[in-house]
């Protein structure tokens, strides 16, 4: 369970980076598109760099995180559900960033800040997995006799 802690809460920290570079190569399409004459107003649906920054981030990086928590219970990461609820707290607020900022274009940037909070956090958590287990870790301070 270790492992999959580990491996989840790194697929979210990738999730984030594919997340940048998704929405990224979308608004240099969509730059070189008006440039070509394209005309974006209400009627744009975005390209496929827009599609995929929405695909991953309302569907995959919610339920890797709703696993990550899940997995958190058995995983005995030492304080592995603390940094789990932090990553689900995080993904939870970007997404209300994501819509807020339709509403309020400035919350954009609070959505990317919270970006990278979530793309550190969920790498804490990983890193975390990849030490000692709770048990080892109380059983290894002690001193020998």
């Amino acid at each position: 369970m270790r492992a999959a802690y580990r491996i989840l809460a790194g697929l979210i920290a990738v999730g984030v980076l594919v997340q940048a570079m998704a929405i990224a190569v979308g608004w240099f399409i969509a730059l070189k598109d008006v440039d070509g004459g394209l005309v974006i107003d209400k009627n744009y649906d975005g390209n496929w760099g827009h599609s995929v920054h929405s695909i991953v981030g309302s569907t995959i990086i919610p339920l890797l995180a709703l696993l990550l928590l899940i997995v958190s219970f058995f995983a005995h990461v030492q304080g592995g559900v603390r940094w789990a609820l932090y990553v689900f707290g995080l993904v939870v607020l970007q997404i209300a960033f994501a819509f807020l900022a339709f509403a309020v274009p400035v919350i954009g940037a609070l959505h990317g800040a919270n970006a990278l909070a979530l793309l550190a956090v969920a790498g804490m958590a990983s890193r975390r997995a990849a030490g000692t287990p709770e048990t080892a870790g109380q059983q290894s301070s002690q001193a020998p006799a």
